[in-house]
Order: C-alpha cells, then sequence, then structure tokens
C-alpha cells in the first residue's frame, strides 16, 4: 500500500520553534546558514526523482525556472510586504537560472534570497514594534484613509518609506479590528507587543534546514500541489495515516498566509464530534487544557500542530476566528476539544429509513452514511473472517434495509475525503453486474484497470448519492462509477477533485512525495481537477474558490483517456429536465436553501471587496451592515422554520454546541437529504408514468 499524505502539510513561512534547534544562528546574523553537503545530494535526487517518475514529466528548463522563482517569492513573501522593488530587481537576474542552479546542485541562491528575507522581515518586526512602543492610542481612526488587502498582485514597495507606511497601515488594521471585536486598548498593545516579539524571536532559531525545505518545496509544487518535500524532522513528524487525520483532534489544516485554517475535519473524530469547528475556521491561539493560550498568528503550520497534538484523553483549547464572521471581523471564539485516536468502528457506515410523503402515500428510503472508505488492514492481512470494511458494513445495511422493504436508497458520501481505494472498488461491485470500476495512468502512460470481477449484482433498487465539496478522492472513484454506469442519480455539490496518486519515496535526507499516477472514471474522464458533476446540483455550502482541488495553486488539469466501457443508455437522461424543474420549484422557499443560498452570496460580493477603510467610524458603519444582513438572513431562516428569532449573531455560535436535540433529530430534518429523497422519488414515478404508457 502506497503511503499518502495531504498536501497541505507544508510548512510555508519562517523558523522552527527551539524544541527543533540544531543549528542556530547569531541573532540578527544569517550569514552561518549555509546548505550541507546531505542538502546539496537530496536537492540532486529530488531533481532526478521527478525528471524520471513525476506524472507529468515536465522539463527542467527555463521557463520551469520562472515558474520555481515565482513560487519561492509566493512562498516568502505571499503579500508583498517584506521585499522592496529593489530587491526584487536583484533577485530577477536568477529568473531563468534556477534549472541550472538546481542541476548543478548550487542551492546558495535559494539561501541567499531566504536570507535577504529574514532581514526584511526583521526590520518589519522592528519597525512594528517600535509603533506599538507609542501605544495603540497614538493612530488617528478620524483619518479617511484605507488599506489594499488582496495584495496578492500588488506593486512591490519602491523603498523602505512605502514599507514603512504599509506596515503602519497594517498595524493600525489590526488593531481597529480588534478595538471593533471589543478588545481593551491596553490588552491589545499587550497581545500585539507579545505576538511581534515572539515572531521575533523565532527568526533567530532559523536552521539552514528550514530554508532548504522551503526551497525545494517552491520547487516541487511547481509540478502540481500534492508534490513536495518533507525534511527529516518533518517526515517524523507528519506521519498521518489513511484517513488524513491529524494525531489529536481530527483536522486537516493548512497554512493561509498568517494564519491556519482548517480544510476539512476528519469524521468521527474529536473536532467533528464536538461540532465547534468547521472547514475555513482559522485558529489563531492554542492552549494546553488550563494553560496560557499561546498566539500562534504567524507561526509555521508546523510548529502550530505540534502544540495541538497531545497525549489522548487531554484537552487542547484552541481560539478560532469562524469562517462564517464577516471579512475582516477578528472576533474569536475559544473552543475545548478532547484530544482521541478515531476509532475505526465510529468511522462505520450506519443506516437510517428516511420517510417522505409523495403524490398521496408515504413512501420509505433507506439511508446508508458512509464517513470514509475504511478498511482494517491488520486483521484483514491476518486472515480474520470478521474483518471490517466499508462494504462489509454497507453490504450488510443493505440486506436489513431490503428487510424492511424499502422504496430505494440514499447513499450519503457527504464530507467523506476518502481512503482505501480497494473499498471503492468492491463497494461498487455491489451495484453492478461486473466490469471495470477505475482507471489508474501511471507516469509511463500505462494504464491499469481496476474492476469487479464477481458476477452478480447484490442491491438493483433505485438509487441516489449524496455528495459536497468535502467527497473526495475514493468517494468520487465510488461515485464516478455509479454515475457512468448510470446506476444512480448524483446529487449535491461539485466533488473536490482530487484525482492523483502520490508515494513517497526516501532520500538521503528526508523524503520526497511526488504524484506519479492519476485516477480516471470508467468512462475515461479524470476525477482530477472538476471532480465529479452532480446530475442535480445544490447550492455551495462552501466556497468552491476557496475550498477544493480547484483551489490549489499549479493543480494538475482535467483530461480524458480512451473509456473501458461502452455507453448504455442513460435511463436518467430523459427525466432529468422535469427532476430539476420540480426540484427547483420545491427549493424556491425551502428555508435551508433559501439560507445557503443567500450566505454564500454575501460572502462572494465580501470577498470582492480589496480595500478595507481604516477610518472607524465607517469601518464601524461596515461592520455593523454586514452584521444585519447575515442576522437578517439567519433571521430569515428562523422565521419560516418556526424557530426563535436571534437579535445579534453570537447566539448564534452558543447555539451550535451539541445538544440532547442533535441525537433525537431524524432524517427528515435534514432538508439536502430530504430533498435528495423526493428527487428519487420524483425520478420513480415519472419512470412509471411513462412505463404505463
Amino acid at each position: 500500500m502506497k503511503r499518502l499524505l495531504p498536501s497541505t502539510l507544508l510548512a510555508f513561512t519562517l523558523g522552527l520553534s527551539a524544541s527543533l534547534l540544531a543549528q542556530t544562528a547569531d541573532a540578527g546574523n544569517w550569514d552561518t546558514l549555509q546548505p550541507d553537503r546531505d542538502q546539496v545530494i537530496a536537492s540532486l535526487n529530488v531533481v532526478e526523482l521527478l525528471k524520471r517518475h513525476h506524472y507529468s514529466k515536465p522539463p527542467l528548463n527555463d521557463a520551469r525556472s520562472e515558474k520555481i522563482y515565482e513560487s519561492y517569492l509566493k512562498l516568502l513573501d505571499p503579500t508583498r510586504s517584506y521585499f522592496t522593488a529593489a530587491d526584487i530587481a536583484e533577485f530577477d537576474r536568477w529568473r531563468t537560472q534556477f534549472d541550472d542552479f538546481l542541476k548543478s546542485g548550487d542551492l546558495q541562491p535559494g539561501f541567499t534570497i531566504y536570507k535577504r528575507h529574514l532581514t526584511r522581515l526583521a526590520e518589519r518586526l522592528d519597525f512594528t514594534l517600535g509603533l506599538l512602543e507609542k501605544g495603540v492610542d497614538s493612530f488617528d481612526f478620524e483619518r479617511d484613509e484605507s488599506l489594499l488587502v488582496d495584495r496578492e498582485n500588488a506593486p512591490w514597495a519602491p523603498d523602505k518609506a512605502a514599507l514603512d507606511d504599509l506596515w503602519r497601515k497594517r498595524l493600525k488594521d489590526e488593531v481597529l479590528r480588534m478595538k471593533i471585536a471589543g478588545k481593551e486598548p491596553k490588552a491589545i498593545q499587550e497581545l500585539l507587543i507579545k505576538r511581534y516579539r515572539n515572531q521575533l524571536a523565532r527568526l533567530d532559531q532559523t536552521r539552514s534546514e528550514d530554508i532548504f525545505q522551503t526551497y525545494i518545496n517552491a520547487f516541487a509544487q511547481t509540478y502540481d500541489p500534492h508534490t513536495n518535500y518533507l525534511s527529516p524532522d518533518n517526515a517524523e513528524n507528519f506521519d498521518i495515516n489513511m484517513s488524513l487525520s491529524l494525531e489529536g483532534i481530527g483536522a486537516v489544516l493548512q497554512s493561509d498566509n498568517e494564519h491556519v485554517k482548517v480544510v476539512r475535519l476528519v469524521p468521527a473524530g474529536p473536532a467533528e464530534k464536538s461540532k465547534q469547528l468547521t472547514p475555513a475556521d482559522k485558529i489563531v491561539g492554542v492552549a494546553q487544557a488550563n494553560g496560557e493560550m499561546v498566539d500562534v498568528i504567524g507561526w509555521r503550520l508546523d510548529e502550530v500542530v505540534k502544540l495541538i497534538r497531545g497525549p489522548k484523553g487531554s484537552v487542547v483549547r484552541l481560539e478560532i476566528i469562524p469562517a462564517s464572521n464577516a471579512p475582516n471581523d477578528e472576533t474569536s471564539k475559544v473552543v475545548a476539544i478532547t484530544r482521541e485516536a478515531v476509532k475505526l468502528e465510529e468511522q462505520a457506515a450506519k443506516k437510517s429509513v428516511l420517510e417522505l410523503p409523495h403524490e398521496g402515500r408515504t413512501y420509505k428510503l433507506g439511508v446508508i452514511e458512509i464517513p470514509a472508505f475504511y478498511l482494517d488492514f491488520k486483521a484483514f492481512r491476518a486472515g480474520d473472517p470478521d474483518y471490517k470494511s466499508t462494504t462489509r458494513d454497507v453490504k450488510r445495511l443493505l440486506s436489513e434495509l431490503k428487510a424492511e422493504k424499502v422504496d430505494g436508497v440514499v447513499i450519503d458520501l457527504r464530507n467523506n475525503g476518502g481512503g482505501s481505494l480497494q473499498e471503492a472498488t468492491e463497494l461498487t461491485g455491489l451495484f453492478i453486474d461486473q466490469g471495470p470500476t477505475v482507471l489508474v495512468r501511471n507516469n509511463d502512460g500505462r494504464v491499469d484497470v481496476l474492476a469487479d470481477e464477481n458476477g452478480g449484482t447484490y442491491y438493483t433498487g433505485p438509487m441516489a448519492i449524496l455528495v459536497n465539496r468535502l467527497s473526495a478522492s475514493a468517494s468520487e472513484i465510488f461515485a464516478g462509477a455509479m454515475q457512468d454506469y448510470h446506476r444512480a442519480l448524483i446529487i449535491g455539490g461539485q466533488t473536490f477533485g482530487k484525482g492523483t496518486v502520490q508515494t513517497i519515496q526516501p532520500l538521503n535526507h528526508g523524503e520526497l512525495k511526488l504524484t506519479l499516477a492519476k485516477f480516471y472514471r470508467v468512462s475515461g474522464q479524470s476525477t482530477q481537477h472538476q471532480g465529479v458533476i452532480p446530475d442535480i446540483s445544490y447550492p455551495d455550502e462552501v466556497d468552491t474558490q476557496e475550498i477544493g482541488e480547484s483551489a490549489l495553486p499549479e493543480a494538475m488539469p482535467w483530461d480524458s483517456i480512451r473509456p473501458a466501457i461502452r455507453p448504455e443508455v442513460d435511463p436518467f437522461k430523459p427525466f432529468l429536465n422535469e427532476l430539476k424543474t420540480r426540484h427547483d420549484q420545491r427549493t424556491a422557499q425551502d428555508p435551508d436553501f433559501v439560507f445557503t443560498r443567500n450566505r454564500l452570496d454575501l460572502s462572494r460580493q465580501l470577498m470582492q471587496e480589496t480595500t478595507v477603510s481604516l477610518n472607524e467610524s465607517k469601518r464601524r458603519a461596515q461592520h455593523n451592515s454586514i452584521e444585519s444582513k447575515q442576522l437578517a438572513i439567519e433571521n430569515e431562516r428562523r422565521k419560516a422554520k418556526g424557530e426563535e428569532l436571534l437579535t445579534k449573531l453570537k447566539e448564534e455560535d452558543e447555539n451550535t454546541l451539541p445538544s440532547a436535540d442533535d441525537k433525537n433529530k431524524k432524517p427528515e430534518d435534514d432538508a439536502y437529504l430530504a430533498e435528495t429523497g423526493r428527487i428519487l422519488l420524483d425520478y420513480l414515478s415519472l419512470r412509471a408514468s411513462v412505463a404505463k404508457h
């Protein structure tokens, strides 16, 4: 079995914690940081491995050099807030030479750029601390000025004075956000001074290994976002299991400029069960049980993960900025999560029965929720006849649902991040007679066909599959096969789009994770980038521009190869337009569907704003306007459902904690699940009507 790691586990900023020090530079003197022989050899090995084994095998030439250069600058200075135009002009002489440097094992240019970044960052932190020493009340919040917050393509600062002005505005913005969030000036000043002093102290702990890892990753990630280098420390610390969970809270995290962002929650993990974290939440502080909250803004991802991980049964407290906040709203809340390992039995598939009135009678639909594609490898390899797996559990649940005489089945794959490829193939086999299930195209062009070779179909009844943006990898393989065989209606959101296979290659120094194959559906379509497009789409619950494969830089493209099966007549196609019409009519006024659409529309409108006002009265007015709109959207949903209205949004936070009512919820209470059932029943009635005629 290949060892798979999520691509998000890269540290893109600076410094390591003191406990990791192997080689420390003198304070402010980074000239001692030089590449060593092991790093040079490792870099040459990476060049050769990518040349020989990466799926795409793009040439390492001048064009690739420019990509490496831009990638490196983006890793070091994503907001163009450190380097000056003069720095960039100096570095530009190497723009087309990084291919030659890497081929010859010359790491000096990469080290030179990084050390200049350390110098510039230290200057910025010193400048900011100087402003803070004057007191946060020294800022003129009545002055009418603004800050450009979307700086990805901003021009490089022409000189130090321009950077000073930018950082003055950045600090003023930070102070203003905290004031609006209700913090007192003294507390703001103390927090920010501590934050910037800590960042400055960590700069002095930078090792040559930090530089090497960042530089080689700038190179590796120009191939695709899942190809990356792991230093010896990170290779040891990030030994992630098949479910992609981080030991401790069960969340997949990634760097997001100066923040650490939640990408997804592992099913049945501590974070998911707590109902207190959601994708796109930002972690700004970490504390142990009753210990002091450590501000982690500006920290590396691996440093933050080290704080979050801990002994099973212990409590970690996280200070988060919820994803539901308006842009620039720094209001945070603290959540407490008990660390524990994700138990296989808690990730197991489970069933329920959805009872829906339709055309004068009540129908029963079986629902099978599959949180992950799991397989107890240890028991399987030991020959245990009772080993646990997704397919075995689903087969048993289908048997029970057949006994209950259900009229159809809904497979719920929402938030299922994947897992065992073997299980995706075997599960497909329960619903088709026999045949190919997924194609794997290797880096040499060879196509391996995985197939169900067992004749017979275990479940032949009508079926729908419910997916969303966080349905990924093995989920996409199964859903794609069901769509290609016309075995089920696919309903919900466009899936994640992770259609590549990675392997870990040990090096003399660290490890390289590289992409060496690509998944294709039996129709010949890739699941990469595009994912699975539903037959009937629901409004997105998360912004697809922020979450998903297509949101990652250098994501490999969608393409297609020769199909493995001959296309058969699609039984759903004649009815899709009518099914969509009925769905649209039903959900036009449905409180939950209206809420999701309105909330995402508002979020996208706000994301279009690239500047923020630094005038306090204007900023407060803007903040209150956004909160009023969010409150109106929430109360519109509550009113339509007959629930108590809120007077402020923070009441909603208090109501998101697990309650006894959550355990008593019926499947009919899930608007998306119930609507999926209605669509399936619509199809059955339309098909029956045609059959009569």
